[in-house]
């Protein structure tokens, strides 16, 4: 069974649409693994307001944290510390969808981050959406991954914009999952069509 960790290059680029439409299209469960602000509207509640299979289980965060910050901050004010050994990858015999916050060096502690989350077994997929920057902060996502040896593909988020989006793949080669274009507004019908669209792709990563 898949395990695919989605991140993203900053934060607000497409992480939970792209994560609702991994979920979707392989039926898989999902799990966010630090949620730190909005606990009535999670990104998790988001999800599950997203997919419309029957087999999804949506697995309860690790660490539910009240202020919308870096989880260390979040964490801080909440007077705790976020413990790995307490993140623990929920059982499943289902595909499973893991979200990160944020980007991959957002602190969870004053020692580790987002990336000491991942599993070396951990198919990662990287959100990249179009901003002054985002060429630097996609290629230094994707290399640091690399780096550690993980299994790296992109979904592009936004409206499209070749040569950025032509220069990242030139220089990292890694596989394009699809893209998610400016939409309105997503409901289930959308991800969906979105889910079978990237199918494909999806099954061959």
């Amino acid at each position: 069974m898949k395990r695919i960790f989605v991140t993203g290059i900053s934060t607000d680029v497409g992480k939970t649409i792209a994560a609702a439409i991994i979920t979707e299209s392989l039926k898989a469960d999902y799990w966010k693994p630090v949620q730190a602000g909005d606990l009535s509207n999670s990104d998790s509640h988001k999800v599950a307001e997203l997919v419309s299979n029957e087999k999804t289980v949506i697995h309860k965060s690790s660490y539910e944290l009240n202020t919308p910050m870096s989880p260390h901050a979040a964490a801080d004010i909440d007077n705790i510390e976020i413990d790995l050994n307490q993140i623990i990858e929920p059982k499943t015999t289902n595909h499973l969808v893991i979200e990160g916050a944020g980007g991959l060096l957002v602190p969870l502690n004053e020692k580790d981050t987002i990336l000491d989350i991942i599993k070396s077994n951990y198919l990662i997929i990287v959100v990249s959406r179009h901003y002054l920057g985002s060429i630097n902060h996609t290629l230094l996502t994707i290399e640091s991954l690399k780096q550690k040896g993980f299994k790296v593909a992109v979904i592009f988020s936004g409206n499209e914009h070749h040569s950025t989006e032509d220069i990242i793949l030139k220089k990292t080669e890694v596989k394009v999952i699809g893209r998610i274009n400016e939409e309105p507004g997503f409901d289930k019908s959308l991800i969906k069509q979105y889910a079978t669209k990237f199918y494909p792709m999806l099954q061959n990563i």
